[in-house]
Parts: structure tokens; sequence; C-alpha cells
């Protein structure tokens, strides 16, 4: 009875509760992002969560011990584990954005990842009553807010096309091309295939209405254009 009373002493259920709350707040980010199909999902704001609160309570009552022995000699900052926590994780947020062309995705889930490392560091300083309503608020974000977005109307008239073309052909050809269409060119990236095609990404705006399908034949009837792709 005693080891289970040394054990499981005050410190330790305090410990587990935040450990739990953390688990708790940080999974139902993470339950979002997996229903919606993201790259981090459940069990990666999972870990991410409690292993912040898991650091936080490690840099609060981890060197209590040496603190009372070594008080004279030693200073105790309970910011530090925490702030290298933070500038940490980005590596991780970072790992789930994926470039492809002009198109970004996987910021929101980058953000979430490390919103969650914020939770957990707050669960784990006992700041129930802020990481709830943080969490409230970061849900209600991910959930509402994204069907808002979809509903405002986008632009119409901006589109990316990658456009693979022959060895021989100038870039100057192309862009008269779609410049003779009242095409205003907004970005342009060039990409190597290999030794003879390139891969030209052009994301393009229109006043008018832009006929996509008669732009597209018109490419292809260039001879050096081999293919046309448009970017979602």
């Amino acid at each position: 009875m005693n080891i289970l009373q040394s054990i499981f002493d005050e410190q330790f259920i305090l410990m587990s509760s935040r450990i739990v709350v953390a688990l708790i707040l940080s999974g139902l980010i993470g339950f979002e992002r997996e229903m919606n199909n993201h790259s981090a999902g459940f069990r990666t704001h999972i870990l991410v969560g409690v292993s912040s609160s898991l650091m936080m309570l490690l840099s609060l009552y981890g060197f209590q011990a040496y603190f009372e022995q070594y008080g004279d000699v030693v200073r105790f900052d309970p910011a530090r584990i925490p702030s290298y926590v933070i500038s940490g994780i980005g590596f991780l947020g970072a790992g789930t954005i994926i470039v492809n062309g002009m198109t970004i995705r996987g910021l929101t889930t980058a953000a979430s990842i490390w919103a969650v490392a914020g939770l957990g560091l707050v669960v784990g300083a006992g700041m129930y009553k802020v990481a709830i309503l943080t969490t409230i608020i970061i849900l209600s974000s991910l959930i509402f807010l994204n069907k808002f977005e979809k509903r405002i109307p986008k632009t119409k008239n901006v589109a990316t096309f990658q456009i693979t073309i022959g060895p021989h052909m100038e870039i100057r050809q192309l862009l008269a091309k779609i410049e003779s269409f009242q095409i205003t060119i907004r970005k342009l990236k060039i990409e190597r295939d290999d030794e003879s095609d390139r891969t030209v990404l052009i994301e393009m705006k229109s006043e008018s209405s832009l006929d996509k399908t008669e732009l597209y034949h018109s490419l292809l009837a260039l001879k050096q254009v081999k293919q046309v792709n448009e970017l979602q």
C-alpha cells in the first residue's frame, strides 16, 4: 500500500491529469484533420500535444530536486524547454506542406500542428481554461471557416497551366500566343523534365471571361507544344 501511495502521489496525479487533458484536446483537433484526409491526422496531433505537455511538465517539475538542493548556485528557468519546443516543432509542420508547381497544400495542417504544440505546453503549465477555450476556437476555425471559405467567390478568370514544350521552341513564341487572348501573365516558371523537353508553369489572368478550351487547343496547335494541363 505504501509503495502504491509513493508511486501515485499528488504530483503524479497532477501531471497525469494534465497529460490526459492534452491528449483529449489535441485529439479533437487531430480528429478533424483526420476526417478531412490530411497528411497529419489523429495520431500525429496527439503525439505532438502529449509530448509538448510532457516537455512542459519536465520544465516545471523535472529539476525541482536539483533546485532545492543547489538553489544557491542553480538558476531555474521553466521557459527554456518550452521555447525550444515551439521553435523546433516547425520541422514537423514543414513536412506536411506540399508544393506542386504554383499550388501549395498543407499550410493549415502545419499551423494546426504548431497550435497543438502550444496547447500541450499550456496544459502542461496547468492553464486548463485557456487551453479549452483555444481548442474551441481552433476547431471552430477549422470546421466552420472552411465551409465559409468555400462559399467565397474566387476569381474565375485566373488559371494555372502546365505546358510541356520541345527543346527548339522559344518561350516568347509561347507567351505571344497566350497574350493574343488578352491574357496577363502573372507568374512564369520553367522546369526541365529531361535533356530535351521543358515544363513551363504559367499563372495567367484574363480581364474578361477566359475560354480555357479555346486556349487549350490553340496552345496544342503549336508545333513544339506536347502537352497542356490545367493545375487546380
